[in-house]
């Protein structure tokens, strides 16, 4: 069994050549590797049982070298980043060790390794998945729900029951059921950061409106845009400026 380690920080490296020796005595140990160009040339005419793989290394990170060399054997990662920001990490690896090492968890992960091995499982095909979508464009995310004041309680307000946001000192909600609510963010541009521009529109510099209230609108003689809400709350008079006018028509049109 041959098992190449990578790792840039030497006492680190040390450390890990250490453990991986104690916990597996009978496997030959390549490495430590500290960069991308090393690990490439490694990969390029060798072909490790086993990786355990740093991250982040002096030149890059260790996934730019396994993209150059179309990996197809079992990786575990060791990373000093918390388990929040790997969880891609752990889908897609054998498995991955937080820095500090800890010794139970190397050999649990070794263990690990010993339990695939024998079934075949096709970690090439999962592996060279994972790093082709570290390639794509993050897809982004956008609220959904959003929190505001009511009887004293803190409560969440899903995106289907909001009418729509206005500022007058304060930033209050507006839902579908007659509410207007006392909301903690700052500012409508704060929000609008926040949400889908398919489903909310900034009108003008006092509404951010959604879609799903709007029942539809009449154009006025001054360029502007008169919105009609389906459940109008509280003699809401919504009107888009003449400036945005046409992005609205394009925004309702879908």
């Amino acid at each position: 069994m041959t098992i190449l380690l990578i790792e840039d920080e030497p006492l680190v490296a040390r450390q890990l050549l250490k453990l991986v020796s104690q916990a597996e005595p009978a496997a030959r140990i390549d490495g430590p590797l500290g960069s991308v160009a090393s690990v490439v040339d490694y990969l390029s005419q060798h072909r490790p049982d086993l990786i355990i793989a740093d991250i982040q290394l002096s030149d890059g990170v260790s996934f730019d070298a396994f993209q150059q060399v179309n990996l197809s054997v079992p990786v575990i990662f060791t990373t000093a980043y918390d388990e929040y920001a790997i969880r891609a990490f752990k889908l897609n690896s054998l498995d991955y060790l937080l820095k500090p090492i800890d010794p139970d968890e190397l050999a649990n992960a070794l263990a690990k390794y010993h339990r695939w091995q024998p079934t075949g499982a096709d970690f090439a095909t999962h592996f060279q998945s994972f790093l082709s979508q570290l390639n794509a464009p993050a897809q982004p995310t956008f609220k959904r729900r959003f929190t505001a004041h009511y009887l004293r309680q803190i409560i969440s307000i899903p995106e289907e029951r909001v009418i729509c946001f206005t500022r007058d000192e304060l930033i209050y909600l507006y839902t579908t059921d007659g509410q207007k609510l006392v909301t903690d963010y700052r500012t409508l541009d704060e929000l609008t950061d926040l949400v889908d521009p398919a489903c909310f529109f900034r009108a003008n510099r006092q509404f951010l409106v959604s879609l799903q209230a709007v029942a539809g609108y009449r154009p006025h003689h001054t360029g502007r845009i008169e919105i009609m809400l389906k459940k109008p709350g509280d003699q809401l008079e919504l009107q888009v400026s003449k400036e945005r006018a046409a992005s609205f028509r394009q925004w309702f049109e879908g």
